[in-house]
């Protein structure tokens, strides 16, 4: 195996470890995780362990943005490979239920 391949492999598992993490960040309103409710739009990860997360909300006026990334922040403090996490609200595309996993459709009884 080739020594690019061993580090495309082991930053693929670091981000496992991370959208793990973010499972655990519930949003309160919903009472799902926001990697389920479809909020996590990219995970990147440099050599140095700075983690951008390019994520969204449910609504533009959603209030619940700081108490979102304190609990991301909290979150990654348990994934030794993560340094330095970042938060980057996007508003593009914009959310829809159609983002949801199917445990959280099912959660919230969405078709």
């Amino acid at each position: 195996m080739s020594e690019e391949n061993e580090m495309n492999q082991a930053v693929e598992a670091t981000k496992e470890k991370i959208l793990t993490a973010l499972e655990t960040v519930i949003d309160p309103e919903l009472g799902i995780d926001i990697v389920n409710l479809g909020l996590i739009y990219e995970v990147e990860l440099d050599e140095a362990g700075k983690c951008t997360i390019k994520m969204t909300l449910t609504t533009m006026g959603c209030p619940l943005a700081d108490v979102l990334t304190e609990q991301i922040h909290e979150a990654l403090s348990d994934v030794p490979e993560v340094v330095e996490p970042e938060v980057k609200l996007v508003w593009y595309p914009a959310w829809t239920t159609d983002r949801m996993s199917r445990y959280a459709r099912i959660a919230l009884g969405i078709r």
